[in-house]
C-alpha cells in the first residue's frame, strides 16, 4: 500500500516544486517587464497617463500574479484543513489586492484625468458627479471585497444580508428627505437648466448667482445681501427659476425715467438713446457706438472707463470680423463636401478638403501635426501664435475687458477662465473634425453635417454675434402729473454685455451711469433738474 502512495506523493511534490519555480521565475520576469522594460518605453510618451497607470499597477499586478499562482498550486493538492486554510488566506489576499488595485486606478488614473477633461467640457453634471464617484465607488469596492473575503473563509452571510436589508429600509424611511434632495440634485445635473456662475431670478424676486450643486443642497450667492444661501435640491427643483444668463450672458435691463414736459420730446429721446448706445457696456452696433462715444461720458471718473471701452470695442470688432471670415470658410467647405460626397470621396478629394480646412485652421490659429503611431496617423494641433488669428484676437479682446475699472477682483479670473475654456473647446472640436475629414471611413456622407455643427457652435456657444434687436430702445410711455407738474415718462430697454460680472450688479451700475449722463446733458442746457425722477 505504501508503495502505491509513494508515486502519487512524488508526483504531487514535483508539481508543487515546479509550480513554485514557475511562480518565482514568472514573478522575476514580470518584475523586470513592469519596472524596467515598460517603464523605459512609457517615459518616452508625451502624455504621462501610461506611466502613471504603470506605477499604480506594478506592485498590485505582481502581487496578484504571485497569489493567483500560489492559490492554483494549493488547489491541486489533496484537501485537508491546513491546505484549505492557506487557500482561504490566499483567496482573501487576492481579493484585497484586486480591490486595492481597482481603487488606485479609479482615484489616480480615471478620476485624475477625467477631472482634466471635465474642466474643458460645457456640461455641468460631470463637475459634481465626479467628486461623488470619487467618494462613493471606493467604499462600494471595499465593501464588496469585504463580503467576498468573509465568504472565502466560509462565513454564512444570510443573517448579515437580512439585517442589512432591514437596516436599509429603516434608514431609507428615516432619510427620505435626504434621498429626495439627492435625486433632485441628480435631476438638476442631468437635465441642466443652468451652469455654475449663472445669474438666477428666484421665486421671491431675489437675484442669486449659482455657486455649486451638491448632493443635498445647492449653494447660491445673493449679491444684494453679500451672503451665501443653501437651498435643498428638492425645494429648488420645485421653484420657477428665471435664468438671466441664458440663452446668453447678455442681460436685458429695463428702467424708467421721468422728465418735465418743458424739454423737447424728440431731442430728449435722441439724447437718452445715444447715451445708452454710447455706453461701452451696452450692446449695439459697434461702428455706431464708436462714432458717438466721444460725445458722452466726459466726466473725470468715467474717462478711464470710456477709453478702455473704446479699446475693448475695437478688439471685439476684430474678433467679429475674424469669426465672419471663418464662418464663410466653413460655409464654402460645406458646399465643397456636398459636391464631393456624391459617389464617395477619393483620396485626391480628401486631400483637397484637408487643404481647404487647413486654411480655416490657420485663421483660427492652429496648425496640424501628423505623427505615425502603430501604423496609424495621429493628429495633434499647435497654436501658431499669429496675432491676426481668432485665438490671439480673442485673447487680446478679453485682456482689454479685464482692464475695466468697474470689475471686481474675481471678475478678471472669471473672464479669462471662461475664454480660455472656450479656446480649449474650439481646439478639441476642430481636431475632432479634422480626424473625421482625414479618415472619413463610413461617415463620408456626414462630413458636411459635422462642419455645419461646428459653424452653429461658433455662432451660438463660442460667441454670439450682435443682433439688431439688441440695440437700445427708448419709448415714450405717456404723461404723468404730480403736485401740478407734468412729466414725460420714458421706458429704457437695453442689453448689458455680461450680467455675471460685478456680482450681478452690472446692469444697475450701467443704468445709473446712463441716468447720470442724461442729467449732465440737461444741466448743460441750463435746465432745473430737481424735478427729474
Amino acid at each position: 500500500m505504501l508503495n502505491k502512495l509513494l508515486p502519487f506523493e512524488t508526483n504531487t511534490w514535483a508539481f508543487v516544486l515546479s509550480s513554485l519555480l514557475i511562480t518565482v521565475v514568472g514573478g522575476i520576469l514580470l518584475y523586470v517587464i513592469l519596472f524596467y522594460v515598460l517603464r523605459s518605453i512609457f517615459r518616452k510618451f508625451e502624455r504621462d497617463i501610461a506611466l502613471v497607470t504603470l506605477n499604480v499597477s506594478a506592485y498590485p499586478a505582481l502581487t496578484v500574479f504571485v497569489l493567483a499562482l500560489l492559490k492554483f498550486t494549493l488547489h491541486q493538492l489533496p484537501d485537508n484543513q491546513i491546505i484549505d486554510g492557506l487557500e482561504s488566506i490566499l483567496a482573501a489576499g487576492l481579493i484585497i489586492s484586486i480591490s486595492y488595485w481597482l481603487v488606485q486606478l479609479l482615484l489616480q488614473v480615471f478620476i485624475y484625468y477625467l477631472r482634466e477633461y471635465t474642466q474643458q467640457t460645457e456640461a455641468m453634471w460631470d463637475d459634481v458627479l465626479l467628486p461623488l464617484v470619487e467618494a462613493v465607488v471606493p467604499v462600494i469596492i471595499f465593501t464588496l471585497a469585504g463580503v467576498f473575503v468573509l465568504r472565502s473563509f466560509g462565513v454564512d452571510l444570510t443573517g448579515i444580508w437580512v439585517a442589512l436589508g432591514g437596516a436599509t429600509f429603516v434608514i431609507g424611511f428615516a432619510a427620505q428627505g435626504i434621498l429626495a434632495n439627492f435625486f433632485s440634485g441628480v435631476v438638476l445635473l442631468i437635465d441642466t437648466p443652468f451652469q455654475f456662475g449663472d445669474v438666477l431670478l428666484l421665486d421671491n424676486n431675489s437675484v442669486a448667482i449659482l455657486r455649486r450643486i451638491g448632493v443635498r443642497v445647492t449653494q447660491l450667492y445673493i449679491p444684494e445681501k453679500h451672503c451665501d444661501i443653501y437651498i435643498p435640491n428638492s425645494n429648488l427643483q420645485s421653484q420657477n427659476i428665471t435664468n438671466l444668463s441664458r440663452p446668453t450672458s447678455y442681460y436685458h435691463f429695463s428702467t424708467e425715467l421721468r422728465l418735465p414736459t418743458e424739454f423737447d420730446l424728440y431731442e430728449v429721446k435722441r439724447v437718452i438713446q445715444e447715451a445708452i448706445l454710447a455706453h461701452p457696456d451696452t450692446l449695439g452696433d459697434i461702428d455706431s457706438k464708436l462714432k458717438i462715444l466721444d460725445n458722452y461720458y466726459q466726466l473725470a471718473e468715467l474717462a478711464e472707463q470710456r477709453e478702455i471701452g473704446r479699446i475693448r470695442l475695437l478688439a471685439e470688432q476684430e474678433v467679429n470680423l475674424k469669426l465672419e471670415e471663418i464662418q464663410q470658410g466653413l460655409e464654402a467647405l460645406v458646399v465643397t463636401l456636398q459636391f464631393a460626397e456624391k459617389g464617395g470621396l477619393t483620396q485626391d478629394e480628401i486631400e483637397n478638403i484637408q487643404q481647404e480646412y487647413g486654411e480655416i485652421l490657420s485663421s483660427i490659429g492652429l496648425e496640424s501635426i501628423t505623427e505615425m503611431q502603430n501604423n496609424r496617423s495621429i493628429f495633434t494641433f499647435n497654436e501658431t501664435r499669429a496675432k491676426d488669428t481668432l485665438i490671439e484676437l480673442v485673447r487680446a479682446w478679453y485682456r482689454a475687458c479685464i482692464r475695466d475699472p468697474n470689475l471686481l477682483d474675481n471678475d478678471s479670473y472669471l473672464i479669462s477662465d471662461e475664454w480660455e475654456r472656450k479656446i480649449n473647446l474650439i481646439k478639441r472640436r476642430v481636431q475632432k473634425l479634422y480626424q473625421k475629414i482625414s479618415n472619413p471611413q463610413r461617415e463620408e456622407t456626414r462630413l458636411d453635417d459635422y462642419v455645419l455643427e461646428l459653424n452653429k457652435w461658433l455662432m451660438e456657444r463660442f460667441k454670439e454675434p450682435r443682433q439688431k434687436w439688441q440695440d437700445p430702445q427708448v419709448s415714450v410711455k405717456g404723461m404723468e402729473y404730480e403736485e401740478g407738474v407734468a412729466y414725460m415718462k420714458f421706458g429704457l430697454n437695453l442689453f448689458v454685455d455680461d450680467i455675471k460680472l460685478e456680482n450681478g450688479k452690472r446692469g444697475d451700475r450701467v443704468s445709473s451711469q446712463i441716468y447720470q449722463e442724461v442729467l449732465q446733458y440737461l444741466k448743460s442746457q441750463n435746465v432745473n433738474t430737481s424735478n427729474i425722477t
